[in-house]
């Protein structure tokens, strides 16, 4: 009896057993891992210069106003925003009941507070330029701030989602922020260590209901390319940030792995220095423009992955001049080189910056392209380690590229007028033609009337030449097809608020 009594219970807990299996299921997770290239330098996001910096400033804080991956402006601590009729006076009218990570409740201070330390000459921060553009701060009440601009500026809202610009508490200094992080956003710092990860955790207090899904996400710090794909392919992490393009086809064949391409403003281009010969002569800087098939560099650069492009004006933008053709002319080129007194052209040494893998690729398949118009190009391959000191800035002939800006002034003004930052330091380039088209965009308000503005000032680009803008990268990431509400952002930085795993 004994023995019988106990077969029935194994065979009544075995009946639990299976019933139970096939009906139960395991709780989706609610911590995710991510991939970053290098440390996040700077946990202030007044401070941030690098995509890691820039990703940890949108887990941890927000701004005024938002981007989102479809580069519409949309609210964040602001609710609202106007200008007067001269685009001056903008007033923000900011969100209500949101409160920092420690519990204190966000108002006008604050933004006085975030601005006044961006424009520290001390803290040397990449936004002072935007904050010194600002004459002076009215907080008419605690959810009411009116900027007081020194010039006209029609684009101050896209402005505000600066990378650097996001809003830090009243009486935290720059310093203690860096040691303790405190803001807004959806988590909050759990620990961070140097060379391996940090890690951030749902903040308890975020004002959008609902939202963060996740309990925590982990940023894992893998410079490696080979190892972060091996780490997404064993489930070893979630999401591959910045997935390398020469990958895409090895990424696209790992099974339940999404990727994922956002076109972007970034681009990749070559200097020229107009002060330098033969550069100084408009009709070789217009042959180089003209012997570049940029279609082909999107192949042979970035695997396909990105468009040609006339100027930093994205194919994508409302203000892209679609009637410039991107069809190279050799034989043109070659006219105008022999106009300019090099009939059988010459030789120039090209810099390319070692580690910008694009833009080692592009140099190799430029120096092909110039040969068919007779200029014999030497590469010389310098360490990005020595290249802000010995090249940018310095060199006659150079590969180099930027990151996406949040307005088309602030993409071309610096690049392309007479006294544009970067113009002054690259290309040393004037154009009286630019320069009026330019300081016409910027003020107007309309946004009609001032795409026509940018698509006329591509046409000059393309005649006077400063540089040669090749193509815009698309950003791209990976990530298990078990992750939803996540997008990548054509701002390189991880949105993870709405994330979740299914």
């Amino acid at each position: 009896m004994k023995v019988l009594l106990r077969i029935a219970s194994v065979l009544a807990a075995a009946c639990l057993s299976l019933a139970a299996g096939p009906m139960a299921q395991a709780a989706p997770k609610t911590e995710l891992v991510a991939t970053i290239n290098s440390n996040v330098n700077f946990l202030y996001p007044g401070r941030g210069v690098a995509a890691e910096d820039y990703n940890f400033g949108m887990l941890v804080y927000n701004g005024l106003v938002g981007i989102n991956e479809k580069l519409e402006l949309v609210p964040e601590l602001a609710t609202s925003w106007s200008s007067d009729a001269a685009a001056r006076v903008w007033t923000f009218k900011l969100r209500q009941g949101v409160k920092f990570s420690d519990g204190k409740p966000f108002v006008a201070a604050d933004v006085t507070h975030t601005f006044a330390l961006l424009a520290d000459p001390a803290l040397a921060s990449r936004a002072r330029s935007t904050a010194e553009m600002v004459d002076h701060i009215e907080t008419p009440d605690d959810h009411t701030v009116k900027f007081v601009l020194k010039e006209p500026y029609g684009a101050w809202p896209n402005m505000l989602i600066e990378r650097q610009l996001k809003i830090v508490p009243d009486g935290h200094s720059a310093e203690d922020l860096m040691k303790k992080p405190v803001g807004t956003g959806p988590f909050m710092l759990e620990s961070y260590t140097p060379g391996d990860r940090l890690v951030v955790k749902k903040n308890p207090n975020y004002w959008e209901p609902g939202l963060p899904k996740l309990d925590k996400v982990t940023l894992r710090i893998m410079p490696e390319d080979a190892a972060k794909v091996a780490a997404l392919s064993a489930g070893d992490v979630d999401i591959l940030w910045n997935a390398p393009l020469e990958s895409l086809k090895e990424l696209k064949a790992i099974p339940n792995v999404v990727v994922d391409e956002a076109p972007t403003s970034t681009w990749d281009g070559f200097v020229m220095n107009n002060q330098v010969k033969p550069f100084n002569d408009v009709r070789v800087r217009r042959a180089f423009e003209l012997a570049v098939d940029k279609k082909q560099l999107v192949q042979f650069a970035l695997f396909g992955a990105g468009a040609p492009t006339h100027t930093p004006v994205p194919p994508n933008s409302p203000a892209f001049n679609k009637d410039i053709s991107f069809t190279p002319d050799p034989d043109g080129a070659r006219k105008l080189l022999a106009q300019a007194g090099y009939p059988k052209g010459f030789s120039i040494t090209l810099n390319v910056p070692v580690g910008r893998p694009t833009r080692e690729r592009a140099a190799v398949a430029l120096q092909q392209m110039l040969k068919q118009i007779g200029v014999t190009v030497k590469l010389e391959r310098v360490p990005y380690s020595r290249w802000g000191a010995t090249i940018a800035g310095k060199s006659p002939f150079y590969m180099d590229g930027y990151l996406a800006r949040p307005t088309l002034d602030t993409a071309i003004y610096p690049w392309y007028h007479s006294t544009g930052s970067w113009n002054n330091q690259m290309w040393h380039f004037k154009s009286e033609r630019i320069d009026a088209v330019l300081d016409k965009a910027r003020l107007e308000t309309d946004p009609d009337k001032q795409n026509a503005l940018y698509k006329t000032f591509q046409q000059y680009a393309v005649e006077d030449v400063p540089g040669v803008v090749m193509y815009t990268i698309n950003f791209v990431t990976a990530y298990t097809s078990s992750l939803k509400g996540y997008h990548t952002h054509p701002y390189s930085w991880m949105d993870l608020r709405s994330a979740y795993f299914e």
